[in-house]
């Protein structure tokens, strides 16, 4: 199913439970979905742009430049296949708390699942043990987020690709992210199967 909008920013008409919240940008019918954690950890308060505004943010812009997914930075940056978005949208005065982030988990799953990317490629702590949980088998008890970053792993439906918080990137771990994007473009990530010749017509059906 392909979705039919010329949006880029907020292109589902998210409406959360808060005055000022930064949507989901992007292409609606990304093959890639990057998830940080909330604006005032990666940006966007500002802006209304997820990772903008913010020096993690353009850390993270530059590293997904140089791997493909955008083709330009700053605060409208221009996607390629990609989309951004948050757990947490809203604007908060402090930190979000466990309920804040439990209220805002319907909203981020019917994005997740509306966009329907084939890889995820969450941003730090928080995100990366959500995905984790709930796209994968993976177990978090241990969760060790260094070695993670850049590793592909296997999910229920997606390839998950974890990402080090950029606050906290090492000299290469950059290079790194754009290394393992870099390959994984030139892979079959969409891991479709037809199922079309088991049903008429000649129409193409491709599952997951």
């Amino acid at each position: 199913m392909r979705n039919v909008t010329d949006r880029v920013s907020n292109p589902f008409g998210m409406r959360p439970p808060c005055d000022r919240f930064v949507p989901g940008y992007g292409d609606a019918n990304a093959h890639f979905h990057v998830i940080g954690d909330h604006p005032g950890v990666h940006g966007g308060s500002e802006t209304g742009v997820p990772f903008t505004g913010h020096p993690a943010g353009r850390r993270l812009q530059r590293a997904l430049r140089d791997a493909g997914l955008l083709r330009t930075t700053g605060d409208e940056p221009e996607v390629a296949n990609t989309y951004l978005s948050y757990l947490h949208t809203c604007v908060t005065a402090g930190e979000p708390t466990e309920d804040d982030y439990g209220a805002m988990e319907p909203f981020f799953d019917a994005e997740l699942r509306a966009i329907a990317a084939h890889v995820l490629l969450p941003v730090g702590e928080r995100p990366i043990r959500h995905v984790l949980e709930t796209c994968t088998a993976h177990e978090t008890t241990d969760l060790d987020v260094e070695a993670l970053h850049a590793t592909e792993l296997l999910g229920s439906g997606w390839l998950v690709l974890p990402i080090r918080d950029p606050s906290a990137w090492a000299d290469d771990d950059a290079d790194r992210l754009v290394d393992a994007i870099e390959t994984l473009r030139e892979t079959d990530y969409r891991r479709e199967s037809d199922l079309g010749r088991f049903i008429a017509g000649n129409d193409p059906y491709l599952v997951r």
